[in-house]
């Protein structure tokens, strides 16, 4: 799968904030902070398309094209196993995601040119914090529930979104290669720039391209504000050409202030998306923009006015 990017046509926008937006400005209550039991509540599920629809028209206002993220970052053994959703049951809704983006598309077929579908993965345990370290055949085996169930759905792409240390994602990098299907790696950082578990991001990237032959599609960033790794893409290093995608968090608050947070912070919309035509000139080959904690359509819509400029 090869993005390009330069201008409207061969940008991807994706959504933002999928979670906070349904918990602060929906008021749904998400257990554990997964989204995906909405799928089987026909009202919520409602709820969720239309939460895409707005983003699939903001991309075809800015006439980008767009990746559809399933909803499905917790579906995995561990958290779907607090939510009393067994393996099978897990499978089902993972493949369930993915025909319901595939509806969305369709309706959108001759209004974007490119709209990929993404089976989105999330980390095994707490995206902010490290409690159980898996080696990278423990995450490779974890974590092909989903990357089986995805690829049976004849996804374009799987996105490992909010990871926070390198073993885990190169185990899912090594399970989506054992079923030919292209992959993701999106990780998260501190406000120090580094991933959580003190890897710098330069690191994680070689150390991954150099494991499985350059095989994820690309690297992404995400739940971070930009400030925080701006000084990290600054260098004129090769490595940095691996990234082509942001997904940035609303506020420049750390990971430890949002997790105490009662009150969603948006922070400050207009510079977020300076901010993003800032890092289009430090990471040329910038191509997939959305958000992530605090944003919605708005932050979105801010980042498109700044990049396409």
């Amino acid at each position: 799968m090869c993005l390009t990017n330069s201008n409207s046509s061969t940008v991807y926008l994706t959504d933002g904030g999928l979670e906070t937006d349904l918990i602060f400005n929906k008021n749904i209550d998400l257990p554990h902070f997964a989204a995906f039991p909405l799928l089987e509540r026909p009202q919520q599920k409602e709820i969720l398309k239309n939460y895409y629809l707005e983003y699939l028209e903001l991309a075809k206002t800015f006439k980008t094209n767009f990746i559809l993220e399933s909803p499905t970052w917790r579906a995995n053994k561990d958290w779907g196993y607090k939510l009393g959703y067994s393996m099978d049951d897990l499978v089902r809704i993972n493949k369930s995601a993915i025909n319901e983006l595939n509806s969305l598309k369709t309706l959108f077929y001759d209004k974007i040119d490119s709209i990929l579908i993404s089976g989105q993965i999330g980390p095994r345990g707490d995206a902010y914090h490290i409690d159980e370290a898996m080696t990278s055949v423990e995450a490779k085996n974890y974590h092909t529930l989903q990357v089986k169930a995805f690829t049976e759905a004849k996804v374009d792409m799987i996105t490992a979104i909010t990871m926070n240390y390198t073993a885990e994602a190169l185990g899912i990098v090594n399970a989506a290669k054992s079923y030919n299907t292209p992959v993701v790696i999106s990780f998260t950082v501190e406000t120090n720039g580094n991933l959580p578990s003190g890897e710098t991001l330069e690191d994680a990237i070689i150390s991954i391209d150099n494991a499985t032959e350059k095989y994820p599609s690309y690297f992404m960033i995400n739940c971070a504000h930009p400030t925080h790794f701006l000084e990290k893409i600054k260098s004129d290093s090769k490595w940095k050409s691996r990234i082509k995608g942001i997904r940035a968090n609303a506020s420049c608050k750390s990971h430890a202030e949002l997790d105490n947070a009662t009150k969603l912070d948006i922070g400050d919309i207009k510079e977020l998306g300076v901010l993003h035509s800032i890092l289009k000139k430090y990471i040329p080959e910038l191509t997939v923009f959305g958000g992530c904690c605090g944003t919605d359509t708005t932050h979105i819509h801010s980042i498109c006015k700044h990049i396409l400029a």
